[in-house]
């Protein structure tokens, strides 16, 4: 019987210099006791110069993975360059300090992708954040059309499906993988709850450093997805990048994305995301308002 594979790609750079070969031996060893046994691991180093390519050589050389070490333009440059050399049916793309604890996951994951014939699948995590906690992220795909709705590393996709959409757009260095979820789902591509948390990943320390150019790359996103159903002026643009405001005539054209028994739901947590974030806001300018 035919099994489909899957390809994790995972994208490196002078991991050594960088004390991430630690991480980085965990993800493969767990990796490696995972029950599915149609699991490549595809590496794409960016012409790293520490040591990395060395570690990589020995990991090649002991089965565990193959990689390609060439410059690239940034992490999803080089996502998409694996995603061209990945040999799965499913791919799902990690930082090299990640990991999947569930040594079943994968398994359990393809074999729901392909009893619901799904696009992509979704779970929660655990996310470490830089400041040193750990927190359990919980997907909110109905909330998707506002924020990030669950980490990159907490999703399979159908390679196929993201051919058609084209991978990762390079232009975003930071929420490339937001634009990817929102066009998956406008697209009308099915996806799937898987239950169980499968993964532990770090939030991006340049996601959390660089908030203007994360909010400057959200207003891009929006008008790029939106601009089709509703004007995106600058005004709009801002509301929905700081506080997830979206004019009620977009909001009904969105809802039709998801199928009609969630449209209630779907708008009950617009509502709760909206008030949540507005109150966020206030707080933080009362805080600036005292700190004067």
């Amino acid at each position: 019987m035919y099994e489909p594979e899957v390809t994790v790609i995972v994208t490196t750079s002078n991991i050594v210099d960088k004390n991430q070969s630690d991480d980085f031996t965990l993800l493969v060893n767990l990796l490696e006791k995972q029950t599915y046994p149609y699991v490549e691991l595809l590496v794409i180093d960016n012409a790293s110069t520490d040591g990395t390519q060395v570690l990589l050589k020995e990991y090649k050389n002991a089965g565990y993975l193959n990689f390609y070490s060439e410059p690239d333009r940034g992490k999803f440059d080089g996502y998409n360059r694996g995603a061209l050399r990945a040999k799965g049916k499913y791919l799902s793309f990690l930082s090299c300090d990640d990991f999947y604890h569930d040594i079943t996951a994968i398994a359990d994951i393809v074999n729901l992708m392909e009893e619901e014939e799904a696009d992509f699948c979704f779970f929660p995590s655990y996310c470490c954040h830089p400041e040193g906690y750990v927190f359990q992220f919980t997907p909110a795909m109905l909330n998707a059309f506002q924020v990030m709705p669950c980490p990159r590393q907490a999703m399979f996709f159908k390679r196929s499906s993201l051919e058609e959409l084209k991978f990762f757009d390079e232009k975003f260095k930071l929420l490339a993988d937001y634009d990817l979820t929102i066009r998956l789902l406008l697209g009308g591509y099915k996806g799937v709850l898987f239950d169980p948390i499968a993964v532990t990943c770090k939030v991006g320390e340049q996601v959390t450093k660089h908030t203007m150019q994360v909010e400057a790359e959200c207003s891009h996103i929006f008008y790029k997805n939106y601009k089709s159903f509703y004007p995106m002026t600058d005004e709009v643009l801002d509301r929905m990048v700081k506080i997830s405001e979206i004019p009620k005539p977009l909001l009904d054209k969105l809802v039709t994305t998801f199928p009609p028994e969630d449209k209630e739901l779907f708008y009950e947590r617009y509502q709760q995301m909206y008030d949540l974030r507005l109150e966020a806001v206030k707080n933080l300018r009362e805080q600036e308002r005292r700190g004067r």
